[in-house]
């Protein structure tokens, strides 16, 4: 019996020595990750377990159980994070766990241009590979509603930047997200405006910024042109800019802009209407709305473009008629 007891306790050892001896091999040694490295997609609602066993599927992981007992054992396993992951060639399977565990997920890029308006921010949206598509077709308002945002105009409500998001970022998440972005902008633009400014709220400054985004050629001259709106809003002369009408002409606008649309009666007139047009035309970005908060001090009330970007800035109207028949008429 001592000898059998021997023998058997001599077999236990044994047995342990190599499974401790397997077991650290088996942390040390890479998995087998190609060299170019692995994209791993995790869904959400999976496991440990689950994604161990897929590996050891594919030959990617030599052992599963190894993987799911070591991590239960650091109380790692109800720890891993849904995504999509970038596994680089020689990675362990402790390494593997940190970056699931960190989160370390592949991100992608979008980017909203300065000057979009509304519809071409959704078109970006629904046309990205990787956003997944959860917003309705419907009208603007529906759009909104589901956003959660159904008593807000979207015109201009999207802070324009490049945005760094994960596969499995929702269509909706990207715009409340972008939303937040221009609400905390406009916040602290705000915060600091001048004393001198023609606009009483942050939503006129938006307007405001939203036509000094489209007006603007070269970046210099935004202050010079929210100085030039400014100071016709202060003595109720009005605004004459182009863009507005162009928004107000919607679809129709093929380019041109026609006597008649001058004088078409529509919200976004401003050969018509005096003041600001009812919501913004674009998506102003922070310089634009910096500099309808601080327009350039002056006396000019007239801008024509010159042909190259730029612009000719007069203080009366004899001098903008002869800037007109120099840079725009000749042409």
């Amino acid at each position: 019996m001592r000898r059998l007891t021997g023998i058997l306790i001599l077999m236990i050892s044994l047995g342990l020595g190599w499974f401790w001896l397997d077991y650290r091999t088996f942390l040390e040694a890479p998995m087998q990750v190609p060299q170019e490295g692995m994209v791993l997609d995790v869904p959400k609602g999976s496991n440990l377990r689950q994604l161990a066993g897929r590996l050891q599927r594919q030959g990617i992981l030599r052992d599963a159980g190894f993987l799911y007992w070591h991590a239960r054992w650091h109380k790692q396993a109800d720890r891993i994070r849904a995504g999509e992951f970038l596994i680089p060639a020689g990675t362990t399977p402790p390494r593997l766990l940190d970056i699931l565990i960190r989160g370390e997920t592949i991100s992608y890029r979008l980017t909203l241009i300065e000057g979009w308006n509304f519809r071409q921010v959704l078109r970006a949206v629904a046309n990205d590979p990787v956003l997944r598509q959860e917003l309705e077709p419907g009208d603007y308002k529906a759009v909104m509603g589901q956003l959660g945002l159904p008593d807000i105009h979207p015109e201009g409500q999207f802070f324009p930047d490049t945005y760094v998001f994960p596969r499995g970022t929702t269509d909706i998440e990207f715009l409340k997200r972008a939303y937040q972005r221009m609400q905390a902008e406009l916040a602290d633009a705000w915060s600091k405006r001048a004393a001198e400014i023609a606009v009483s709220t942050p939503e006129e400054a938006l307007i405001l910024a939203s036509i000094v985004e489209k007006e603007t050629g070269v970046p210099e001259e935004r202050e010079l042109i929210s100085g030039v709106f400014t100071r016709r809003l202060k003595i109720g002369m009005k605004l004459q800019t182009d863009p507005t009408v162009i928004y107000g002409m919607g679809d129709r606008y093929q380019g041109n802009i026609r006597r008649r649309d001058l004088v078409e009666d529509t919200p976004y007139n401003t050969y018509v209407h005096k003041g600001l047009p009812p919501t913004p035309i674009c998506m102003p970005g922070r310089e634009a709305i910096d500099a309808a908060l601080h327009p350039a001090p002056g006396k000019a009330l007239y801008f024509v473009a010159n042909g190259d970007g730029s612009h000719v800035f007069s203080k009366t109207l004899k001098e903008h008629n002869a800037a007109v028949r120099k840079y725009q008429l000749k042409r």
